[in-house]
């Protein structure tokens, strides 16, 4: 008996695992958010936490047209295709939508809605949105799983990212939100001069305080400024772009508030040099273009917000050399390291 005691531990050892079959190995590497200076913090949905290999997965997603669930037609597309890193995540057009198509750029501090309208919840329901969009990528959802689960690569990089090889369009969400989410804008010549690491010039100063001030440019209220790092509130306006409205995908048909009707979200000003065309439906083409309209042509209608303090005079009126001024800081705003990093960028195995 002591014979049998002294051996029953060996034998144990020797046993295989009883672990259950659902218990996965996998241990995903969590991701490094930045916290940039003059940032608000940030919250990560607690059921789609960040990692190195969520992120990586869906940066692959983000430009691979297999996307679609579909190969080889001229017509398939990815997110890619209308969210182009050069132009700050935007198109540069309309690409035959209703609306312009929004920047995709630090949007992890985003909590109030995406879109112009804000009709779409979060980031994972925008991926939902954008495949299954009959004029964007068009795609059935189950259409899509199955075409990647038949492929070479996927199936492994799910398993690292998710601990599962069986792909669900639910993990597909998750990823591609990763990857959205650290996209982030951080060191224009702004952020610098914040930071106090450069100095504006003379006009990009003057421009500066005029955005900043309701007897300037007033730019300030919908876009933030040096407190509001993020160069949006993130939140809706009727901005005097029209006196009648006729669009039903404006924010009063997410909410229903007939005072809602002509409001759409203040997109961020970051990059704004290279996100043309401008306004939810694209008609301003330059920067000239819309600073001109803030100045000279605001219309007035019973749904304009209050914090266009000058609609009463058609704008701002800025004089000439003021409209160069404005337009110098605004370039301030480009961060060229965004618009060319490498970990945003297209993967080198496309």
């Amino acid at each position: 008996m002591k014979r049998l005691l002294c051996i029953l531990p060996w034998l144990l050892l020797c046993l295989p695992s009883c672990k259950p079959e659902h218990e996965s190995p996998y241990q995903p590497t969590p991701y490094e958010f930045p916290q940039p200076r003059f940032f608000p913090s940030v919250s990560i949905p607690a059921d789609n936490p960040m990692t190195e290999e969520g992120v990586e997965l869906g940066r692959k997603l983000f430009y691979d047209p297999r996307l679609s669930g579909r190969e080889g037609d001229d017509g398939i597309r990815c997110c890619a295709s209308c969210h182009h890193q050069a132009n700050n995540f935007d198109f540069g057009g309309s690409a035959g939508l209703h609306h312009s198509v929004m920047p995709l750029v630090n949007l992890a501090w985003n909590t109030t809605g995406l879109g112009w309208n804000g009709g779409v919840a979060t980031l994972e329901d925008m991926v939902l949105a954008a495949v299954t969009n009959p004029v964007e990528i068009n795609a059935d959802t189950n259409r899509v799983v199955r075409y990647l689960q038949q492929t070479d690569d996927y199936p492994e990089l799910f398993y690292k990212a998710f601990g599962s090889r069986d792909i669900t369009f639910i993990n597909i969400e998750r990823a591609i939100a990763q990857f959205v989410r650290s996209l982030v804008s951080a060191d224009s010549k702004f952020d610098r001069y914040l930071r106090g690491e450069e100095q504006l010039s003379h006009d990009e100063l003057q421009g500066y305080l005029l955005f900043v001030t309701e007897d300037g440019a007033d730019c300030f209220h919908c876009h933030g400024g040096g407190g509001n790092a993020l160069m949006t509130t993130n939140l809706f306006y009727s901005n005097g772009l029209d006196d009648h409205f006729d669009d039903p995908d404006d924010r009063h048909s997410v909410t229903g508030n007939p005072m809602d009707r002509g409001a759409y979200k203040a997109p961020t000003l970051r990059n704004v040099a290279v996100s043309a065309p401008y306004m939810h439906d694209g008609r301003f083409g330059t920067l000239d273009a819309v600073i001109d309209f803030y100045s000279d042509s605001v219309k007035s209608s019973a749904t304009i917000s209050p914090l266009m303090h000058h609609v009463m005079q058609g704008g701002v009126r800025l004089t000439d050399e003021e409209k160069a001024q404005l337009k110098a800081f605004l370039n301030t705003l480009t961060d060229e390291e965004y618009l060319n990093k490498t970990e945003y960028s297209q993967p080198q195995d496309f």
